[in-house]
């Protein structure tokens, strides 16, 4: 860890030095200290940008919110952790924000932090276990020009959107599928996640067209494991909003379908639930034919919108997919453990599967396992990665190894 550069904002002199002799025993020695925002800031400007900064909220003179804030637009930080001795609810709040802003987050910690944890976390930082830094929505919307977002450019489009996947592991280590995401590797910007231009995408009405190039590439990757192992890989792929219920879509589907040979019954669609109000009539015509034709359907992002509940009752999900706000931190926070076994004992008696996306942490696994079965993703199993990286992936896995680790039957 000795190329790592850090920043550490935090105006507690004993704190400030408790966490630099942390660092340099997980052999990182080059280390910015600050006291206060604007020591941070002149830091900043006279060493450049750092891999990591390690962010206290509460300080005599501003907040770190300042600092957060200015990393994202500036993009002076790769990655980020939160330090601070606030209610874990604030603290959870914080991250989402730096998350929404751009920022990967690599843990947001209650004080005092231990060497142990801290170390944990720069080492998954080191061994690329992050995402890709990601450009806030506001900055891609002012340097993309909607003029390169046209059919006309459709055929250069899709070569620059790039699919990637992340597994979905049970909790005894066996790889149950992969979602795949997009992302955009833009010729002047680099690599752009789907948060900063999904919405410049729909903007341009170019998102049906988006969603039928990752369902193309995720039922190519699911052809192409059978080829290597006789076995078809379960491909989960999100919906564009009404995508579903255009005329001729499942006929399009079928023709996808018996074109690279594979069952339906290998693909899942996501749906975000945005709407309010009962279902219409045209629409659970539409979930019915897929579920009829032996797709399965998941309600993503489950208990985030104001219909969920009464459009489960009315429409025929399979699954459904407790979002990362939920998961994240819940070993440390009742509150959302409670949510969490909440949602897992009405799936069960629904006969729903259920995924739990965001899992980040050995705790938060722990606090899982405890609940019952559900289908595990996030970075504590593996982040999204390239086809190519997917199949390193699966070729190095080691179940006996994850087994021990987590104190599970080893199971084939």
């Amino acid at each position: 860890m000795h190329a790592l550069k850090v920043l550490v904002l935090e105006d507690s002199p004993f704190q400030l030095m408790a966490v630099h002799q942390m660092l340099n025993a997980s052999g990182v020695f080059d280390v910015l200290t600050a006291e206060s925002v604007d020591a941070a800031l002149q830091s900043l400007e006279n060493r450049g940008p750092v891999d990591i900064a390690i962010c206290d909220l509460q300080l005599e003179e501003g907040d770190g919110l300042q600092l957060i804030r200015h990393l994202a637009r500036h993009r002076q930080a790769q990655a980020l952790i939160i330090l601070s001795s606030l209610e874990r609810g604030v603290l959870d709040s914080v991250g989402q924000l730096a998350r929404h802003l751009g920022l990967q987050v690599l843990g947001v910690l209650e004080k005092p932090a231990t060497p142990a944890v801290l170390h944990d976390l720069l080492q998954r930082y080191e061994q690329g276990e992050t995402a890709p830094g990601v450009m806030p929505l506001v900055e891609v919307n002012e340097l993309v020009g909607l003029d390169e977002l046209t059919l006309e450019r459709l055929p250069q489009l899709r070569q620059q959107w790039q699919v990637w996947f992340q597994p979905k592991v049970a909790i005894d280590g066996r790889l149950l599928g992969v979602e795949a995401l997009v992302r955009w590797q833009h010729p002047a910007l680099g690599l752009l996640s789907p948060a900063s231009f999904l919405p410049l995408v729909s903007y341009a009405g170019l998102l049906p067209q988006l969603t039928w190039h990752v369902l193309e590439a995720a039922l190519q990757l699911s052809a192409s494991v059978r080829e290597h192992t006789g076995e078809a890989l379960p491909v989960a792929v999100n919906m564009a909003p009404g995508l579903i219920e255009a005329e001729g879509f499942t006929a399009q589907l079928q023709a996808l379908l018996r074109q690279v040979g594979l069952p339906a019954t290998v693909l899942t669609l996501e749906m975000r639930e945005t709407r309010q109000g009962p279902a219409n009539g045209l629409e659970v015509e539409a979930l019915l034919r897929l579920r009829m034709l032996g797709c399965h359907l998941a309600i993503d992002d489950f208990g985030t919108g104001e219909s969920n509940i009464q459009r489960l009752l009315d429409l025929p999900f399979s699954e459904l997919k407790i979002p990362s706000r939920f998961v994240r931190g819940m070993a440390q926070d009742g509150r959302k453990a409670a949510v969490v076994a909440g949602a897992l004992i009405m799936a069960r008696r629904m006969g729903l599967g259920v995924v739990v996306e965001g899992v980040e942490s050995a705790s938060d696994f722990h606090a899982l396992q405890a609940l019952g079965q559900p289908a595990l993703q996030g970075p504590y199993v593996a982040r999204p990665m390239s086809q190519e990286a997917l199949g390193a992936w699966m070729a190095t896995r080691d179940l006996s190894h994850w087994a021990a680790q987590h104190g599970q039957p080893c199971q084939a």
